[in-house]
């Protein structure tokens, strides 16, 4: 479960470490962007495939539904192999699935490409925390995670603009294929990095497999993801609640095949110890309130901006860019200001961030139109702002007290929280307010938006402060 001796891995903090770390960086970068990337590309390449309305959603979803059923399965994965050739191995292959996606030449083949491309990426997702945790000492951690987490927002938000912007250059003729063609170049830079400088080895402690877990974890959700997005297709009906319940019942024997393998001292792929932890426990509970709510954020956002006051996508990104700018402000100054006010700088920025989007509220209440640019753009950069102190320091202080085998544990199960969060969040807010994409509905939903994170800032008081927990 832990790496082999420190004195066989890269100086912790070292050059070679951020070297490695740069690796990685560059896998998080193509793992996100290729969740959004395709949003804008997804006219061109449905009209070329000849795809119908079901293949284009499955050009989407099969991608994040691949990418969240296999987490905690690829986390296990890196235990046994070791960190690093997991993560090489998965780079390679997420490379070569991206290649394959550019080349689909059918709907039916674009989907399973996606598919297997989002299985990769969840064999690179899976090991970054440990990589992270186990390559920089704890002192450094607050650093990596706030670059670690700025990257990873930036490259979600960048996604539909760049897939729009080489949708349009239309690069050495190759249209809407440029948009998986670009992980190329990326993949081979982001290997190169990590042969060369991830200094992990294999592991010290064996664990077993769990196939068992291995097959319910991604049956369980597999049925929870897919009842959710059905729900954001399609609304309420009777096949969703049948759906979610069926999710429940394979959830269900899920834990309890775990609890059992807990119990006869076997090696789970969910350690309940975890959530012994109070700062994992509640820190887990915000993390999937977050990530919702951020999702139905940007959901919102996009509805708003381009079916209700018909903004293009290029438009609609030029408008978010300062809340993407505030984004990295606060990733940068974050680790500074929670090392002098702890846990109430994460409260503050989620309380900044309710404030700006409750003023934004107000305004489409009153305006019912977009603002100008240089009008808009403090509250969007403030909001930013917000996001950015919040969440780029809640994972290092919510793992603060792990050790490294906790931590091993956690680096699936962090980004499974987080796609489940996500789903429920996608799913939650199309069913309930834009079945009609009103600008009532719109503007309903932001208000929900700035209660919710209100009342996430008043939660997140609840934190340990990672001072003491260190």
């Amino acid at each position: 479960m832990t790496e082999i001796a420190a004195d066989q891995r890269a100086e912790p903090g070292g050059a070679t470490a951020w070297l490695g770390f740069a690796g990685c960086l560059i896998a998080v970068f193509m793992q996100m962007i290729d969740v959004t990337i395709v949003n804008t590309a997804l006219p061109a390449m449905s009209a070329d495939l000849s795809a119908t309305r079901q293949q284009q959603l499955l050009f989407v979803t099969a991608y994040s539904l691949a990418f969240a059923c296999t987490l905690l399965t690829a986390a296990r994965l890196g235990q046994l192999l070791g960190r690093r050739a997991m993560f090489l191995g998965a780079v390679v292959a997420f490379t070569a699935a991206s290649v394959w996606c550019g080349m689909a030449d059918s709907a039916v083949e674009l989907v399973a490409a996606r598919t297997v491309q989002g299985a990769a990426g969840a064999g690179m997702g899976a090991q970054t925390i440990a990589i992270l945790t186990a390559t920089f000492p704890r002192r450094l951690h607050g650093q990596v995670f706030a670059l670690y987490g700025g990257v990873a927002g930036f490259a979600g938000m960048l996604g539909p603009i760049l897939g729009g912007a080489l949708v349009t250059a239309n690069p050495w003729d190759l249209g809407w294929h440029s948009v998986f063609m670009i992980n190329l170049p990326l993949g081979v830079l982001a290997f190169a990095l990590g042969a060369r400088y991830l200094k992990l080895g294999r592991p010290r402690e064996r664990v077993r497999f769990d196939p068992g877990g291995a097959v319910l974890s991604t049956v369980s959700l597999f049925a929870l993801l897919y009842a959710l997005t059905d729900l954001q297709q399609h609304g309420w009906r009777a096949v969703t609640a049948v759906q979610l319940g069926v999710a429940l019942l394979w959830g269900a024997v899920f834990i309890a095949q775990q609890r059992r393998a807990t119990r006869h001292g076997a090696d789970p792929l969910l350690r309940f110890d975890l959530f012994a932890d109070r700062g994992f426990a509640i820190g887990a509970g915000l993390v999937a309130v977050f990530f919702g709510l951020f999702t139905a954020f940007v959901f919102t956002v996009s509805v708003t901006l381009q079916d209700e006051m018909g903004l293009s996508p290029w438009h609609t990104g030029l408008l978010m860019t300062p809340f993407a700018l505030g984004a990295g402000a606060g990733a940068v100054v974050s680790p500074i200001v929670v090392g002098r006010w702890g846990v109430r700088t994460l409260a503050a920025g989620m309380a900044l961030y309710a404030g700006c989007i409750a003023f934004g509220t107000t305004y489409l209440y009153i305006m019912e139109s977009v603002p100008a640019l240089p009008l808009a753009a403090g509250p969007i950069f403030l909001s930013g702002l917000g996001v950015g102190l919040f969440g780029v320091q809640l994972q290092p202080i919510m793992l603060s007290a792990l050790d490294q085998a906790r931590m091993d544990a956690a680096s699936g199960l962090l980004p499974t929280v987080e796609q489940i969060g996500n789903g429920l969040g996608l799913a939650l807010l199309s069913a309930v307010f834009f079945r009609s994409h009103s600008m009532t509905g719109s503007i309903t939903m932001f208000a929900a938006i700035a209660v919710v994170a209100a009342l996430l800032a008043i939660a997140t008081l609840a934190l340990p402060e990672p001072a003491a927990r260190q």
